[in-house]
């Protein structure tokens, strides 16, 4: 079992699995550890659907991916990414993104490759379990702590998944369809998708998992007083 530091610095996000199954019962372990995940006042805000059914992965994945063939940009309960980048960011974000176009040999005008490696997303990577993590909407009707407290519960699920030889992918991409999982999963009209997470067994021989995009020094974003 890796230690948490090992867990922490050796995490990356896989974009390959395997076609075998996580057995519910890691699942249920995994999903055990992340609820001890600390929340204001205890609030425990996260309402967590694990999906291992193929059919309803299937059946998400394309109506999100019928949504963006027929223009629909996102259809969202919370805007994930900032309207006005400032630089700093942007550039941080592009140089992700072309460091893996780069790795896969896609190049930036191949709008057809780019395209189908964005739907790979929707198509989870090739794993059979996705978690999505909802909250009650009155939580984050103008306050945000739900969502800090719903953030560190992702991170919890990840490091746990790991001590099960578990990878996993945080995806922002449904977060911006986070309406039709929501109705595609039929969940009561309360709750408003936050995240998912993809899980499964990485798949060693894949190029696209070898990706591991750099992280700024500490000194750029950490201040010692």
């Amino acid at each position: 079992m890796p230690t948490i530091l090992d867990a922490i610095i050796n995490r990356s996000s896989k974009r390959a699995f395997l076609p075998k199954p996580v057995p519910l019962e890691i699942q249920e372990k995994i999903l055990e550890a992340a609820a001890m995940t600390p929340s204001g006042a205890n609030m425990q805000p996260w309402i967590t659907y694990a999906v291992s059914n193929q059919e309803i992965l299937k059946k998400i994945g394309d109506a999100i991916i019928a949504k963006m063939q027929s223009g629909v940009a996102h259809e969202q309960f919370i805007q994930y990414y900032p309207l006005n980048w400032k630089p700093i960011y942007k550039k941080r974000r592009l140089e992700t993104g072309v460091g893996l176009y780069e790795l896969m040999g896609v190049d930036r005008k191949d709008v057809e490759k780019r395209t189908q490696m964005w739907h790979e997303n929707f198509r989870w990577f090739g794993a059979l379990t996705v978690f999505f993590v909802f909250t009650d909407k009155a939580m984050i009707e103008g306050a945000q702590g739900a969502l800090i407290d719903c953030g560190a519960y992702m991170q919890s699920i990840m490091l746990a998944a790991r001590a099960f030889g578990i990878e996993s992918c945080p995806q922002g991409s449904t977060t911006e369809f986070g309406k039709v999982i929501a109705e595609v999963l039929d969940v009561p009209e309360n709750l408003a998708l936050l995240y998912s997470i993809v899980l499964g067994y990485e798949d060693k021989d894949a190029k696209v998992n070898t990706y591991r995009p750099q992280r700024v020094p500490l000194s750029e974003s950490v201040v010692f007083l």
